[in-house]
């Protein structure tokens, strides 16, 4: 069976991206697809697969400014031809299932979430936008979103990767989705039997993260936190932030790796499709102090792998921190692993596999 994968962009190894990853190694054949690509890394993640961009990649800067061309990303997609694939799986949460095959050619998409920006999330990544972007917004997404649900319609199957994001697929597209939770990677992770006194929040640094909110709650408390990562929001966090509070910007994945496996706990303060980060440091035997919203209610177990805490406020997180304090005993760092190997690697393949099989 001659196979294609398709993805938005492959510039970072991300959730998303090692989707991508787990499904080349199901099909090692497959060609992949994307708007631009970081040949050296995806050579090196991807070896023995043919890398196909779009022309996307040939603009202006494109590398670095790629998602500024996202008007013209559905033509760049619809000019692919597929004609000579059987299966075409194309991996969304920006523009890639827009893509048109013909008849005969089965299309399904495993879709990470509907276009936050397009959609639920519209207002919030305004506000936060410059002027200019501010200015164009509500004329791009307007057509954005008239394209988006109807490209929905040329997708014969959707897989969702958490029932959160199959709820907003039924909503923007009106389809149905199987859930298929993404995998974690538990060889790259172990336990430590060295734990430190700082709590840790590793990713994106950008509004809907809600960094702001455990910025406030450890400034209150007094706690240590490591903040890991980059983003809009970074300089911001910076000027308000106590002497507790550590920002490590970028790390490579043996500091993160540690990081991980020595922390008290993860803070998990925003609202995720699904959310790897979690799964990543439950895999390293660490509990995990999540908002109660979204991927986090399939991924944590409260009182077991972690606590939830209720509203985005100060007090309800650093109420969940008291808490873990109070309860960690209870918290055994292999029952916490073994939650988390229930999202393998091996788990998501088979899942897949069969999906496949019986579509």
């Amino acid at each position: 069976m001659k196979v294609a994968l398709v993805h938005y962009w492959l510039v970072t190894m991300r959730g998303g991206e090692r989707v991508l990853q787990a499904m080349a190694e199901l099909y090692p054949e497959a060609d992949i697809y994307a708007h631009v690509i970081d040949m050296k890394m995806a050579e090196r993640e991807f070896p023995g697969h043919k890398l196909y961009e779009t022309f996307i990649s040939r603009l202006p800067f494109a590398k670095k400014l790629y998602q500024k061309y996202l008007p013209l990303m559905p033509m760049a997609l619809e000019q692919i031809d597929f004609s000579k694939y059987d299966l075409v799986i194309s991996s969304e949460s920006g523009p890639a299932k827009g893509i048109v095959v013909p008849p005969g050619v089965k299309h399904i998409c495993y879709c990470h979430s509907p276009m936050r920006y397009a959609w639920d999330m519209y207002h919030d990544y305004r506000r936060s936008s410059g002027f200019v972007t501010r200015l164009l917004m509500p004329f791009l997404m307007h057509r954005i979103r008239i394209w988006d649900a109807l490209s929905s319609m040329r997708v014969d199957k959707f897989i969702a990767n958490s029932n959160f994001v199959a709820q907003r697929i039924s909503k923007f597209y009106r389809r149905e989705a199987t859930v298929i939770h993404p995998p974690v990677s538990m060889a790259d992770f172990s336990i430590s039997k060295d734990i430190s006194d700082y709590y840790l929040m590793l990713g994106q640094l950008v509004p809907y993260k809600r960094a702001d909110l455990a910025v406030d709650a450890f400034n209150q408390s007094g706690k240590k936190l490591i903040i890991v990562g980059e983003g809009s929001e970074l300089k911001k966090l910076q000027k308000i932030s106590k002497s507790n509070i550590t920002f490590l910007g970028r790390q490579s994945f043996a500091n993160i790796q540690k990081l991980y496996s020595e922390c008290q706990a993860l803070i998990f303060p925003g609202v995720e499709d699904f959310g790897i980060v979690p799964l990543e440091a439950m895999a390293s035997g660490r509990p995990v102090i999540a908002l109660a919203k979204g991927g986090a209610l399939e991924t944590v177990i409260d009182g077991k792998t972690g606590f939830f805490f209720s509203d985005s406020t100060v007090e309800s997180l650093n109420g969940a921190v008291e808490r873990y304090e109070r309860c960690s005993a209870v918290l055994v760092p292999d029952d916490i692993r073994a939650h988390a190997n229930t999202f393998s690697v091996e788990v998501f393949k088979k899942n897949i596999q069969e999906f496949i099989q019986h579509s």
